[in-house]
């Protein structure tokens, strides 16, 4: 049978792939340059705190997941997914001449309106991306294929963060020209991708849509807790948004002000995280077998309390002044790429097989709302990241000091998990088993 990388040459599965690519590589050039911009050259953009900013940035940008998720669920039920993934492109490319506009008149709230703008383009393509998948992909081709989508998106956030921190360092004297030129491409580019997409059936024509997103939102909610197991998926499933959320928007800082490190020292920490996704996302379907296989989300969920641990013993290590990126890589401060790394690789491994079992176990009709349900979650976990990591900051936590805050509190939520729902610790010893045996007999 072939692998997951015979999908990217079949039309059901590979436009859409670029498409979802370059709108999770868009979304990135376009954020990480502006908290580039705002940590590294602050006094030029506003008297607002980098490390405050930086994570007000990221809560604006899920807000939108927050209110309209549930919506979204309902508008890609009712419609045809192709056809909304192309109005969802074009809307894209209005967002970020929106933001051309901001950064050539050099207007901070401007730019932080296209965030927003681009909160509300994810908002709505996120339904669409991963109820299409089930349309497409036969059950054993899933875990592969979501593999295949995790890996992507990362990829497309570790070379859109890479391209935007990039771009900042080549502008001179605010010039910026060149990412709003490249946001734009980018957008258009993701159009012209739907346009190879093959048509996807609405799940549910007869849909009526809910005026109300609020009300929608807790009746998306009910629904979605009736089916206790898939409700379970996506609270674990919003828990890495909320540990990824408390990482990432430190990353800035940590790279200036414990690593003593300039904006390429940020972009590596960056790539290491990001590559370890989509290393972890694609290890996935060898680890599993090819089936959903449970077990993995809790082996992700201790690597990334154990690296999460670790990553902050080496963090209060003695730095050098200047940190280069060559020491980064291959001297003393090698061990906080690497826990980068792992961090990003366990988190593959524990996320993607929790989409699987929702796409399986989700009833098909209702399928893009509860993706939207799930989309609800993550962003309420989202902001209630942001806004934990601007209470301790505040309280005078170190930045090494919140990584091992966010740690432990996984160790917790783990162990809660295992509580609440045995079926994932028993499958993490039937995989182990497995594992066990299969080596014993290669012995």
């Amino acid at each position: 049978m072939a692998n997951q990388f015979a999908l990217l040459r079949q039309r059901r599965f590979a436009p859409f792939f670029g498409a979802q690519f370059l709108g999770a590589f868009n979304d990135n050039l376009f954020k990480t340059a502006l908290v580039t911009v705002i940590t590294f050259d602050a006094l030029h953009w506003t008297t607002i705190s980098a490390g405050l900013l930086n994570n007000l940035i990221a809560g604006l940008f899920i807000l939108p997941f927050l209110l309209l998720s549930a919506t979204a669920g309902q508008i890609a039920d009712k419609f045809d997914k192709t056809k909304l993934m192309r109005i969802v492109k074009l809307m894209e490319i209005a967002i970020m001449a929106v933001a051309a506009i901001g950064w050539y008149t050099h207007s901070l709230w401007l730019l932080v309106a296209a965030v927003v703008g681009m909160g509300a383009h994810s908002t709505l393509f996120g339904p669409v991306k991963h109820a299409y998948l089930p349309q497409h992909l036969q059950q054993n081709e899933l875990i592969g294929g979501n593999g295949m989508v995790q890996m992507g998106t990362f990829v497309g956030i570790l070379t859109g963060q890479l391209s935007g921190a990039a771009m900042v360092a080549i502008a001179r004297n605010g010039d910026f020209d060149l990412i709003a030129g490249a946001c734009i491409a980018v957008a258009v580019l993701g159009w012209l991708f739907t346009l190879a997409v093959p048509s996807s059936a609405a799940a549910d024509p007869n849909l009526v849509v809910a005026r109300n997103p609020f009300g929608e939102m807790m009746r998306n909610l009910r629904f979605s807790a009736r089916n206790r197991e898939v409700f379970i998926a996506m609270l674990a499933n919003s828990w890495f948004w909320f540990y990824g959320a408390m990482l990432l928007a430190q990353f800035p800082v940590f790279a200036r002000d414990v690593l003593h490190g300039a904006p390429e020292i940020f972009a590596i920490l960056l790539t290491a995280f990001s590559l370890g996704i989509g290393a972890g996302s694609l290890w996935c379907e060898r680890l599993s077998g090819r089936q959903i296989h449970l077990g993995l989300v809790p082996l992700g969920a201790i690597g990334l309390t154990l690296f999460g641990i670790d990553l902050y013993w080496a963090s209060t290590a003695p730095m050098p002044s200047l940190l280069l990126a060559k020491q980064l890589i291959s001297g003393a401060q090698f061990r906080v790429l690497a826990d980068c790394f792992l961090l990003g690789l366990c988190g593959g491994i524990y996320v993607v097989p929790l989409f699987a079992l929702i796409q399986t176990r989700a009833e098909r009709s209702h399928l893009s709302r509860t993706i939207g349900g799930m989309n609800i979650l993550n962003a309420l976990f989202m902001v209630v990241a942001a806004l934990t990591a601007m209470v301790l900051l505040t309280a005078g936590l170190s930045v090494p000091e919140i990584f091992l805050f966010t740690a432990l509190l996984n160790l917790a939520m783990l162990l809660l998990l295992c509580l609440i729902q045995a079926e994932y610790p028993r499958a993490l010893r039937s995989w182990l088993l497995g594992l066990w045996r299969r080596r014993a007999l290669v012995e």
